[in-house]
């Protein structure tokens, strides 16, 4: 092949590649402009909830494609959920979605139809949708979709286009329907509690406190009577204590018996005493995965799941509270270092006696 020859290829490849380049770049020029929100495309609607509005919402409705639907109203200056079972609301997780929903803010266009919403996930089957009502009127409709370079999006019922929009935190409208209900269990001060009772399968244990300082007796499986537990350490009790004070639930045992949380026969029952009012009584029963544990207040029909840690101290054995025992090694070490000591002070004695006879 002659130079001619090879020179008129090149400029042939290098003309198919030039047309290739500038074929993709108009393309991306093309869906840039697509998706960029451009002047003379009207107004941005608007997607926060007023902030005047804020305390007049009475209903809320939440749903996620994967976590099921969510409803949550308004019952005099409290929230509860109604759906999927009624219970009180967790007040502050409530009150997180209002005032997020006063951050939101259109920014961009990145669609100004319909065509594009099961590509944004904003369609009805993949969105979190939520509503929030004033009464019967809906203060606010949204769909939220996909999140990537361009930002959260997002699109308003009644308003066709999919929009990029700031203030979105997905945390707040993607909650598992147990974490939009009440967790807490028990609220006490634990310096106020004077006697602690548990009884498990390892024996009946009783903690009185006198003054700054806690004494406690253990009675086994077996025994006849209760006696002082050795190497009682009162931190551990101090522990469990901290352990219940503010306990949570991890979940709720909806629709299950007695017989099948094990709280029929319960594995421990443990009463705080308090210096005032009523003292606190739970029955803790099996476990319900891994070593959480099914549990129950008294005075309370709702049955929750407690985590391992918590539970763990219904169902201790002794030992749990005690200070390590102190091993027979170590007693030796310490004879021969009282040992030393003396032979040590022997040799002083003896250099001080010395050092007198010769000043005499």
């Amino acid at each position: 092949m002659n130079n001619q020859i090879k020179i008129g290829v090149a400029a042939v490849v290098l003309v198919g590649m030039a047309g290739a380049a500038y074929q993709a770049q108009q393309a991306d020029k093309k869906e840039n402009a697509r998706l960029t929100a451009g002047a003379g495309l009207g107004p941005l609607p608007e997607f926060k909830l007023a902030s005047d509005d804020v305390d007049k919402i009475t209903k809320i409705e939440v749903k996620n494609a994967d976590k099921g639907e969510v409803v949550l109203e308004k019952d005099g200056d409290k929230w509860r959920v109604k759906k999927p079972v009624d219970y009180p609301a967790n007040q502050q997780n409530v009150k997180s979605l209002l005032d997020n929903l006063k951050e939101l803010k259109a920014k961009d266009v990145i669609d100004k139809g319909t065509g594009a919403y099961t590509d944004y996930q904003v369609d009805d089957a993949k969105a979190v949708h939520v509503v929030a009502y004033k009464g019967n009127d809906k203060a606010v409709d949204l769909f939220f979709g996909k999140s990537g370079g361009r930002g959260q999006t997002a699109r308003k019922a009644g308003v066709d286009g999919v929009f990029a929009i700031s203030g979105y935190s997905s945390y707040l409208y993607t909650r598992e329907a147990k974490n939009w209900r009440e967790t807490s269990i028990l609220k006490f001060d634990d310096a106020a509690v004077t006697k602690v009772d548990l009884k498990n399968e390892n024996g009946e244990f009783s903690f009185v406190k006198e003054g700054d300082n806690w004494t406690a007796k253990f009675k086994g499986e077996k025994a006849e009577k209760a006696d002082k537990l050795e190497r009682f350490d009162d931190n551990k009790l101090k522990d469990m204590l901290r352990a219940y004070k503010g306990l949570s639930a991890d979940d709720f045992a909806d629709g299950k018996s007695d017989t099948e949380t094990g709280l029929d026969k319960p594995a421990a029952t443990l009463t705080l005493t308090l210096k005032e009012g009523d003292p606190i009584k739970i029955s803790v029963g099996k476990t319900s995965s891994g070593e959480n544990r099914f549990l129950r207040k008294e005075g309370d029909k709702q049955i929750y799941i407690i985590s391992s840690w918590s539970a763990g101290w219904s169902v201790a054995k002794a030992d749990k509270f005690q200070k390590p025992e102190e091993k027979k090694d170590d007693k030796k070490d310490d004879k021969k270092k009282d040992d030393k000591k003396k032979d040590d002070k022997k040799k002083d004695d003896k250099k001080d006696d010395h050092d007198h006879d010769g000043d005499d």
